[in-house]
């Protein structure tokens, strides 16, 4: 895998505003699109959030470096409601972040790729602080071989870059709200490789290991992946 830059992309063809939606909890509907659909999909609530953010994709004063998270955020709540998780609540309790819930990972078999999304990686709840706590099932992923999509972040430098977080969203990072750890992953290029930077989403794929690491005592990771492949995710 070489080094090449990324091509730039264009905008999404505007399409008409799509019909109001309620606003999530504790907001009301006076606030800019853009806050509310934040908050609803932040609270999970995919049923309140989904036309907001297709409201918001359509809007052409929407920042076009923002896109790309709003047009993750869309396909997460489609996915979801298919699923039929419509909001992160207490009164679902079958939602399977939940920690006594959550559905168990298949290790796949020998030659096989696993696809997820991050989040779906890491739909455990997690303590930073004491660890010790990651499933069976995602330590026993450690050596599969997995497909996710997400954003970069370089952790070395900003070109020929050979190692960087991958994480959900961006937009969140920029708004002072680091990804959870088990929605963090360290990607590593092999040796001698490196990638430019994408600052749209990407598709990457290697082989995981699943391991606590620590810095002075505190947590810092616990998904390590030696990548085979980085690309620009379809539009």
């Amino acid at each position: 895998m070489g080094s090449a830059a990324l091509a730039q992309t264009t905008q999404p063809a505007v399409a008409a505003p799509a019909p109001a939606a309620p606003a999530a909890s504790g907001l009301g509907a006076n606030l800019p699109v853009n806050v509310r659909a934040t908050a609803a999909f932040n609270e999970g609530q995919y049923a309140v959030a989904l036309p907001l953010l297709k409201q918001e994709a359509a809007d052409p004063s929407t920042d076009p470096q923002r896109i790309g998270s709003v047009q993750e955020e869309i396909r997460v709540c489609e996915k979801n409601i298919a699923n039929g998780v419509t909001s992160l609540t207490a009164a679902q309790p079958t939602i399977a972040t939940a920690a006594e819930s959550r559905t168990p990972h298949k290790k796949p078999a020998s030659g096989e790729t696993l696809e997820l999304t991050i989040k779906e990686l890491g739909n455990f709840d997690y303590n930073q602080e004491k660890g010790g706590n990651i499933p069976a099932d995602v330590t026993a992923l450690t050596g599969s071989k997995l497909r996710l999509r997400g954003y970069m972040i370089p952790m070395d430098q900003a070109e020929n870059i050979s190692q960087f977080a991958l994480v959900p969203s961006l937009f969140s990072c920029c708004f002072g709200q680091p990804p959870q750890v088990q929605h963090t992953v360290v990607v590593n290029c092999p040796k001698g490789k490196a990638v430019n930077y994408y600052q749209d989403e990407i598709i990457v794929e290697g082989f995981l290991t699943v391991q606590e690491k620590k810095d002075d005592g505190f947590i810092v990771s616990i998904y390590d992946m030696e990548c085979t492949s980085v690309k620009p995710a379809p539009k």
